[in-house]
């Protein structure tokens, strides 16, 4: 039986000693976000993580959800868990207050969204998704639709879609021939097929609230045609409750490699009643609202099979014994030694650790930044927070994702032939984690956007939101001898990057076909010097914390190490990383289609 144990330590040490979010009570929702509040909420979030939801992980990979006559009925206990994490109020944790949340920063929000999808990613994509709809009703919707929809999708008691591909169009939204026909009283008539739909149909809330890209008839071609409508399941009645079912349906739900226990749906809708949210033809503005905060999520997402990969590999390695320590004996007690003497054991449990620790403190430090998108006292501080965020979200989303899978995978080697074997659960880890390549924009589009727009972006205003705080950090701590084990190798992977991004900028001027070729490498640099970032960060805090007589010293000495690991064996990439996208886009685009 795999098992799991929310990193409760090593978030509060990123939230209050890297991040210092105490110190920021002159936001709202931060006034209450003391150490000892912040401890109190993930520790009682590790608990229905861990008792409630983790144990249901590998019900739901097996069971799977069902399909009967266009109902959707999930795994075993999902339902009673649902309904224990929505009574908790868990759902509106960093929702307004007006609206029945709890009005906390999302950076605790996005603590606590790694920790559900460590112990069940199928089961936390409910409420996700509900999260992501919520927040595009949210920034875009009318007084009354915020007052209709919002409450309910705060407490849980109803849930939330984004429903934008077809089967004929994914990236290329501007394909999509769903068609949303006026009516009298400002509604419209939805009619289309969207596929690849989470948890667009289930039995454990009493509306599903979907939001649904169309085009409306006669307004501009492609993208720019595109609107988003609330569309609910059941449309609500004088006394808006749940009322009259609507025209909406499950046609069937995909049978998956990975995430069975989230119902992925076909969704038919036949006339179904819809209200315009937003402007018209606006729609991808709305939507990206929404498309943003769950690709921030899916990069969670890839964090989090990696993290409780590495936990279940950890306990296996230490347990597991089977020849002898090359170096000698280490157990003579025991027939064999456990296989974590092993060095290659070692390298693979560590390259987990440091990809962990590291992608955890950027991706709270990208969820502070919504934050401060939000909330921030000045209008210059809120600018910067989101060109920041547009820089950091492709690379999110990407870099941990496609870590997340190799790592689960690596992890997963840690077993031998038992990893392969069902009842260990790290071949669902690897199949889980699969998905978080691919949903919410696959990787290769990320690095695309990331190169192509977001870099030029604001005349590279955006991506100085990055390269400046990071090399401060590096000036002002060159001439520290206790940091020259991570502040050299920081610097130097730094410099490699930012000739990447000029050599990006010259090559892809002359020709667009540069930029694509190098954009895969250069996102996996991004990452790297991002993760670097943080952990020169960690280490001179654990560092400081040590000097001070700290009580947890085995907490910093580990930490220390775990960087040094990170800088001697993982940000070395960087090098060869820089060597292939030199290389350019000759031997990628010469070969004519019929040649492959």
């Amino acid at each position: 039986m795999p098992i799991y144990n929310a990193p409760v330590k090593d978030i509060k040490f990123v939230l209050n000693d890297l991040l210092g979010v105490d110190k920021m009570s002159n936001m709202p929702g931060f006034e209450d976000a003391t150490p000892d509040m912040i401890d109190a909420i993930l520790t009682e979030g590790a608990k229905i993580v861990e008792d409630v939801v983790q144990p249901l992980n590998q019900v739901g990979d097996t069971e799977g959800c069902t399909w009967n006559d266009g109902e959707v009925t999930t795994p075993t206990g999902f339902k009673e868990a649902y309904d224990a994490y929505r009574e908790g109020g868990w759902t509106g944790i960093d929702m307004p207050e007006e609206y029945g949340g709890q009005g906390l920063p999302h950076v605790i929000g996005t603590s606590l969204a790694e920790m559900m999808s460590s112990a069940n990613m199928a089961f936390g994509m409910y409420p996700g998704l509900t999260h992501g709809a919520s927040a595009a009703i949210l920034k875009h919707g009318t007084d009354e639709q915020k007052r209709m929809y919002l409450p309910k999708m705060t407490s849980g008691d109803w849930s939330g879609t984004m429903n934008l591909t077809e089967p004929h169009c994914g990236t290329d939204l501007g394909l999509m021939r769903t068609k949303a026909v006026p009516q009298e009283y400002d509604t419209y008539k939805i009619s289309g097929t969207k596929i690849f739909i989470s948890a667009g149909e289930h039995d454990m809330t009493d509306n599903i609230i979907h939001l649904v890209l169309a085009k409306i008839p006669g307004g501009p071609d492609g993208i720019k045609g595109v609107s988003l409508f609330i569309v609910p399941k059941f449309i609500l009645d004088e006394n808006e409750n749940p009322g009259e079912r609507n025209g909406v349906t499950c046609g069937s739900i995909e049978h998956k490699m990975g995430i069975h226990g989230n119902s992925t749906c076909v969704m038919n809708y036949e006339d179904a009643t819809g209200y315009l949210l937003g402007d018209a033809h606006k729609g991808m503005r709305a939507m990206f609202t929404m498309m943003n905060a769950a690709r921030l999520g899916v990069g969670i997402q890839g964090l989090s099979q990696a993290e409780v990969a590495y936990q279940n590999a950890v306990e296996y390695s230490k347990d597991r014994i089977q020849g002898r320590s090359i170096s000698g004996v280490k157990a003579p007690e025991k027939a064999a030694d456990p296989i974590i003497v092993h060095p290659d054991i070692r390298r693979n449990l560590l390259m987990c650790r440091a990809f962990t620790e590291g992608a955890r403190a950027l991706g709270l430090w990208a969820g502070l930044q919504v934050d401060m998108v939000e909330k921030h006292p000045d209008a210059e501080g809120r600018q910067a927070a989101d060109e920041f965020l547009g820089i950091l979200t492709p690379v999110i989303k990407a870099y941990f994702t496609d870590m997340g899978f190799e790592l689960a995978a690596t992890a997963q080697q840690c077993f031998g032939g038992h990893g392969y074997i069902h009842e260990w659960g790290m071949e669902q880890f690897v199949r889980d984690a699969r998905i978080t390549q691919i949903y919410e924009g696959a990787n290769g589009i990320q690095a695309l956007d990331l190169v192509g727009r977001k870099i030029p972006a604001n005349l590279g205003r955006s991506l100085r939101q990055f390269f400046h705080p990071v090399d401060a950090f590096i000036q002002e701590n060159m001439m520290n001898p206790d940091m020259k084990d991570y502040i050299m190798p920081l610097a130097k992977s730094f410099a490699k990057l930012q000739q990447g991004t000029a050599m990006l900028a010259e090559k892809g001027m002359k020709n667009p076909d540069e930029a694509g070729a190098a954009s895969t490498e250069y996102l996996r640099m991004f990452g790297l010097v991002a993760l670097g970032y943080m952990w020169a960060q960690m280490a001179k805090i654990a560092k400081e914390k040590l000097a001070e007589g700290a009580e947890d010293k085995e907490f910093f000495e580990t930490k220390i190490v775990t960087a040094r690991f990170f800088f001697e064996r993982m940000i070395p990439d960087v090098s060869s990383l820089l060597v292939k996208m030199s290389a350019g886009s000759r031997t990628m685009m010469e070969l004519d289609a019929e040649a492959f």
